[in-house]
């Protein structure tokens, strides 16, 4: 099995990145003008292109401080699912946070998206808080996750995209 190509996240690329997250997050869905102010900020996004050429899955990583990243988003298109894109747009991240010497890892998800808490456990991230009603309009709870001490890209995980099929 071959990855997915992962490119930097370009501005016109926001187009087709609004219909996955209308999709996937409904009325908590972020709009355009929240993807320009996260690509105008400097944080580092990337998309996973299909075999088309259009935009399957993208994922975002915050910059925060000299010791700490946050995972801002990650996505897959439904028609995409369960084919290691997901993995390996966290990996593509973790390895960004890697580069620049950062030394934590940190992402908020839903309380009720296990698989999504399975993955990141996968890699090394563990609970850490809850933020109550966090997700709005549907005021669902966001599991705080935390992966500590990231000290360099490690080549293994992308040989375990490649071979691990959950």
């Amino acid at each position: 099995m071959t990855g997915p190509k992962l490119a930097r996240l370009r501005w016109w690329q926001i187009e087709q990145v609004l219909p996955i997250e209308d999709d996937l997050f409904g009325a908590e869905r972020w709009s355009a003008g929240m993807f320009w102010n996260e690509l105008a900020s400097g944080h580092h996004y990337l998309v996973a292109m299909d075999e088309a050429g259009r935009v399957g899955g993208y994922a975002g990583l915050a910059v925060t401080g000299p010791d700490e990243s946050w995972v801002q988003n990650i996505a897959v298109r439904r028609d995409l699912h369960r084919r290691g894109i997901g993995r390996a747009l966290l990996v593509a991240l973790l390895d960004e946070a890697a580069r620049r010497g950062i030394g934590q890892v940190m992402l908020e998800v839903a309380v009720d998206n296990a698989p999504a808490q399975r993955l990141y456990g996968r890699y090394g991230f563990e609970p850490v808080g809850i933020r109550r009603g966090y997700y709005q309009p549907s005021n669902t709870d966001a599991l705080v996750m935390l992966r500590a001490a990231v000290t360099g890209p490690d080549e293994s995980w992308v040989q375990n995209i490649a071979v691990r099929r959950d």
